[in-house]
């Protein structure tokens, strides 16, 4: 049976414990306002650059282009976005989870042969000690996240499909969705995917005019188009991560606060007991006294 001084440290250790939480779900909450801003405005460059790459690939001679055209796929490179860091729920577990499911069912079992990049610490470490074919691991991204990581990691995804060293590229991140929900992504990066809109019919069949031509315009898109993609794929990411984390510590906070109150509520029941037993003694032992 606990003591009241067992008790009491424990109450003391929690309380420290709520303390440490309480700091880090506030630095979390700092961190995510940036990091949505960040989100919020990369998304519209994202999509718009994305439809207009879709409106001018409408012609077919331009989707001649090799980073559009499809192949018979032998080797996937799959990207894993995970974060650095923990405490943050279950946002790394899920993420690893998916990318497990995805290498083993829709790879592994169509003996289609996999190519591993890591983004963040968690994902680099969970399966470089198992059995992937890891090409690439990038650990510490997300602590100084800046678009020269999107450039580089872009232009080895692109040189490597190029060079038909894999024939598909699939991420697989948490997106940004509210403060309390990230959703899961499987995306195709390459062959780049054009958007089937209905829409894109009216608007192709109005005169553009295009300077200095259409495919000069196509092929210079393209690799921004790339690079705006996995930057806003990494941003996705690092706002769900501050979600998780404040999420997260705001259970433990609340948590801690529930078990002081249980340990205070246990405390006070065991002093009590303490108290009566010694007045328990005090009065038998008067009374023997009274007696003889």
């Amino acid at each position: 049976m606990a003591t009241l001084r067992d008790i009491k440290q424990r109450i003391k250790g929690v309380k420290s414990t709520q303390q440490i939480t309480k700091a880090m779900k506030m630095v979390a909450a700092a961190k995510l306002r940036r990091a949505t801003e960040a989100i919020l405005n990369a998304r519209p460059y994202a999509r718009k650059i994305q439809t207009l790459l879709s409106h001018l690939a409408s012609n077919d001679d331009l989707m001649n282009n090799p980073l559009f055209i499809s192949r018979d796929v032998k080797n996937v490179a799959v990207v894993v976005v995970t974060a650095d860091r923990g405490l943050c729920g279950a946002f790394n577990t899920n993420i690893i989870r998916e990318a497990t499911r995805y290498i083993q069912e829709e790879l592994q079992e169509k003996n289609i042969s996999h190519s591993l990049f890591c983004l963040g610490k968690k994902g680099s470490d969970y399966f470089s000690k198992r059995n992937y074919n890891v090409v690439q691991k990038n650990p510490g991204i997300f602590t100084s996240l800046n678009y020269s990581i999107a450039q580089r990691l872009s232009d080895q995804l692109i040189s490597g499909f190029l060079n038909a060293e894999f024939d598909k590229v699939i991420l697989i991140f948490n997106e940004f969705k509210s403060i309390i929900q990230q959703k899961i992504v499987v995306e195709q990066f390459l062959p780049i995917p054009v958007e089937s809109n209905e829409k894109s019919e009216s608007h192709a069949e109005a005169n553009y005019i295009y300077e200095p031509n259409q495919k000069a315009i196509f092929e210079y898109l393209i690799p921004k188009h790339l690079k705006a993609q996995l930057w806003r794929v990494l941003l996705e990411s690092n706002a769900a991560e501050f979600a998780a984390r404040m999420t997260a510590m705001d259970n433990a906070t609340t948590n801690a606060k529930e078990l002081i109150r249980t340990l205070n509520l246990k405390y006070n029941k065991e002093r009590q007991a303490a108290i009566t037993k010694e007045i328990l003694e005090i009065v038998s032992g008067a009374n023997a006294l009274k007696a003889s």
